[in-house]
């Protein structure tokens, strides 16, 4: 593959203009930020909006905000999002607690629609967050865990999940298959319509973990029929450190599926202070306690700024990225002894790329000392993340070149 000059890739950049919107973004103390599939940068606007926040909203409608805009706000951001980056109709969305604790919420409302079925599928090496609370479910429940792929690996280059794999491992006991759309190691993009179908032909539910792919990736959770899905918002969708993750509960199911964590929030009346719990209707019924109002307010201007590019137009951009980091993998890290461990195919591919070497773990802390910052995943896979609206292609060059000057070094 032909590596085409950085400065060609961004001058001919229709999204290049969007860098200048992030914090820092061309500061000399970090030369190149490769790690935006795990934290993305703040946005410019973001301090401001949340002295506003502060100054306005807290500070001088006080309490009376609730009623106003608070209590709504989870899902009027929900729907924002829906609308933007997951390709969902309003009313299926909602932004509360963590990914860890929407995983359990949706896998036990899951499984409890499914009674006679006793078996959860779960891809092998699934991110560790995900197989947990399966498994935890599964001792809960007296229920099987059936693993999809081959034996457990603790780094890069996971197998690659696709339809055929679903429908040779799921059957009439299967409850509910949970896959990731995008393997958080090596970058493996899953066909997501074709998947659902497999597990909806045994008559399963799925549910898909988009933490790795929303505002990277073009999702339809509509029109691939997906039943639920989670993720997280402070990678591609940039709300910061410890900001709340969301569910989508497809409208069809809502009724149906029994929300295990019965929190005030989610009650029909929440002030009633009633003796007994009644679920709320819809996509509010999977709420348990008070949202993370002050920790949504950057989701929404990234979400402005997503739905300002268009994910068409940032997926096109995540696929240059990529391909540009493969052909400079080649020529540059290939040579010295370094493996892509992701999939050549773009269309196979998130907005990650994995490259493996025996030893990054030492080659990624001495480049984070020089402002070069990938991450690193055990036992021997450097990822290389690529946010679309923050990364030039310039700051990957650097950080491409920085690692294979590394690796020329030798250890030491």
């Amino acid at each position: 593959m032909t590596v085409t000059p950085a400065a060609e890739l961004d001058a001919a950049d229709p999204l290049a203009r969007f860098r200048a919107r992030f914090v820092a973004a061309d500061d000399p103390s970090v030369a190149a930020y490769l790690d935006g599939n795990s934290l993305g940068r703040p946005l410019t606007v973001t301090g401001p909006r949340l002295a506003a926040f502060v100054d306005g909203a807290w500070g001088r409608r006080l309490i009376r905000s609730w009623d106003e805009a608070w209590l709504a706000e989870p899902l009027t951001v929900g729907d924002r999002l829906a609308e933007v980056a997951l390709g969902a109709a309003p009313g299926q969305v909602t932004v509360a607690d963590s990914t860890s604790v929407l995983l359990y919420k949706l896998i036990r409302a899951a499984v409890g629609a499914r009674p006679g079925r006793d078996e959860i599928v779960i891809e092998r090496s699934n991110f560790p967050t995900d197989r947990f609370i399966v498994d935890g479910i599964a001792a809960e429940c007296g229920l099987s865990v059936r693993p999809l792929g081959g034996p457990h690996q603790a780094g890069p280059g996971g197998p690659e999940v696709r339809a055929a794999d679903v429908a040779a491992a799921v059957s009439e006991r299967t409850a509910l298959v949970v896959l990731s759309q995008v393997d958080y190691r090596s970058g493996f993009l899953a066909d997501l319509a074709a998947v659902t179908a497999a597990a909806h032909q045994a008559g399963a539910l799925i549910l898909w973990d988009l933490c790795h792919s929303a505002g990277a990736v073009e999702i339809e959770l509509d029109a691939c029929a997906v039943d639920l899905a989670v993720g997280c918002t402070y990678k591609y969708l940039n709300g910061g450190p410890g900001s709340p993750a969301y569910c989508y509960v497809a409208a069809r199911l809502q009724e149906e599926l029994t929300q295990p964590v019965w929190g005030w929030m989610g009650a029909a009346d929440p002030f009633a202070m009633g003796p007994a719990y009644r679920p709320a209707t819809g996509i509010r019924k999977f709420i348990s306690g008070t949202p993370p109002v002050l920790a949504m307010q950057p989701l929404k201007d990234m979400l402005e700024l997503i739905a300002e590019a268009g994910v068409g137009a940032i997926r096109r951009k995540s696929v240059a990225l990529t391909e540009q980091a493969v052909a400079l993998t080649d020529e540059r890290l290939a040579p010295l002894g370094a493996a892509l461990a992701s999939p050549r195919d773009p269309a196979e591919r998130g907005s990650h790329v994995t490259v493996d070497h025996p030893r990054f773990a030492a080659v990624t802390e001495s480049l984070w000392r020089q402002g070069i910052i990938p991450d690193f995943r055990p036992p021997s896979g450097l990822r290389i993340g690529l946010s679309p609206l923050s990364t030039s292609f310039a700051e990957l060059d650097r950080g491409i070149d920085a690692i294979a000057t590394q690796l020329r070094a030798g250890p030491g």
